[in-house]
């Protein structure tokens, strides 16, 4: 799960992480009413969207005027923000965050994440701040500094300091080493998968800023945090993965034609492997689980064909957990419930998978079934490539 800006930023605040003073805001005069508190005669504006390179897309901006600030909120209040990192839609703007601006003498890059193959918490800094870091990953690798920390003793001072005079911050090292502190505490309290500072500033004053936030949390830990959880903005996700996740369904739009449901994600990926191998695009990635109904098969069935770009349906089930005839029954029980114009082609197998293929075929129903996998896959293309253009929709 993601949060905002606004909210990491009250996290930060929370764990004695310095931040410039800002304000949210969900309406034009709330922006002006912001602005007046903050009490500066410039203030910098930022969408909150959950993506990156907001100023890329003209979501973030610096301005002097009330009438200035009001054209902009105005402009952005309601709208849909394209970044670098959305699609052609992009991600709608509900909120503004109001913050006093900084004299920024330096930009540092400070994130954190698990690393996996270390099983480790590992702090990551850089001296190219304010920049797409993977991009500087990418061209100079040199210049990403890496701290990884052992569970048993946690972040110690001399991690801190190393990383301080690497950065050419000698002179703020206990600073550094207090926001490591905080964002070390954080991160391992709130069960986080990933945080980043992107920029940390230095100040011409000589203080150390969170001038931007970004938290990730893990999903499955939510259970344990309540406040966090009460954070969730839907608006922010689509809107097919956001139904499904309520139905215990794993979703992920793509941009595809062929929609897919599958049971295992190592299924689904090798199902949508093949249907690209096979020269067709999945639309989705869907894996139903081990542990699933009729009716959650149903409702894994109307959220695929609610893409109008959906043209034609491929379900891959390897009955172990799961038994094939209960995907049957939910595949029959979804259309016709629905008025489906497209084709669906049914590769099953394990699991009373003959019990299940008897069900479709006794339907009386317009189900292709399939020998294998590679069959299914080049059924699924070619009729979807005869469907007449626009039947889908």
């Amino acid at each position: 799960m993601n949060l905002h800006e606004y909210q990491a930023k009250q996290l930060f605040r929370d764990y004695g992480i310095a931040v410039p003073d800002s304000r949210v805001a969900a309406t034009t005069d709330e922006a002006l009413a912001a602005a007046q508190v903050l009490g500066t005669s410039r203030w910098v504006i930022k969408a909150q969207v959950h993506a990156g390179g907001r100023g890329k897309g003209g979501g973030v901006k610096l301005l002097d005027t009330e009438q200035a600030l009001r054209d902009y909120s105005d402009s952005l209040l309601g709208s849909h923000l394209i970044t670098p990192q959305t699609d052609s839609h992009g991600q709608p703007v509900n909120r503004l965050l109001i913050e006093s601006p900084c004299d920024i003498d330096r930009e540092l890059y400070l994130g954190m994440l698990v690393d996996r193959a270390r099983s480790r918490i590992v702090f990551m800094a850089s001296t190219e701040g304010g920049m797409d870091i993977e991009e500087v990953a990418r061209k100079q690798p040199e210049k990403i500094l890496s701290v990884f920390i052992h569970p048993a003793v946690g972040l110690m001072p001399y991690q801190s300091r190393k990383l301080a005079f690497s950065l050419g911050l000698g002179a703020q090292a206990k600073a550094l080493h207090q926001i490591m502190s905080g964002l070390y505490r954080l991160f391992s309290d709130k069960d986080l998968s990933l945080l980043e500072i992107n920029p940390l500033v230095l100040s011409k004053q000589g203080e150390l800023l969170a001038l931007d936030a970004k938290i990730n949390i893990d999903d499955t830990a939510l259970y344990r945090h309540a406040d966090l959880a009460a954070l969730r903005d839907i608006s922010q996700e689509d809107e097919k993965e956001a139904r499904a996740a309520e139905h215990g369904l794993n979703y992920v739009s793509l941009e595809g034609n062929i929609g897919c449901m599958v049971n295992g994600a190592g299924l689904a990926m090798a199902t949508m492997d093949l249907i690209k191998l096979r020269g067709g695009q999945p639309a989705n990635f869907l894996d139903v689980g081990g542990g699933t109904t009729a009716e959650k098969v149903a409702e894994a069935f109307k959220i695929i064909i609610s893409d109008p770009r959906v043209k034609g349906i491929l379900v891959n089930i390897f009955g172990g957990i799961v038994r094939c005839d209960l995907i049957a029954e939910g595949i029959i029980q979804a259309v016709r419930e629905v008025q489906l114009g497209i084709p669906v082609v049914v590769r099953l197998e394990g699991t009373n998978a003959e019990a299940g293929r008897t069900l479709l075929a006794q339907s009386g129903l317009a189900i292709t079934a399939a020998e294998s996998l590679d069959d299914a896959a080049q059924k699924i293309i070619a009729a979807a490539r005869a469907l007449p253009q626009g039947e889908a929709e």
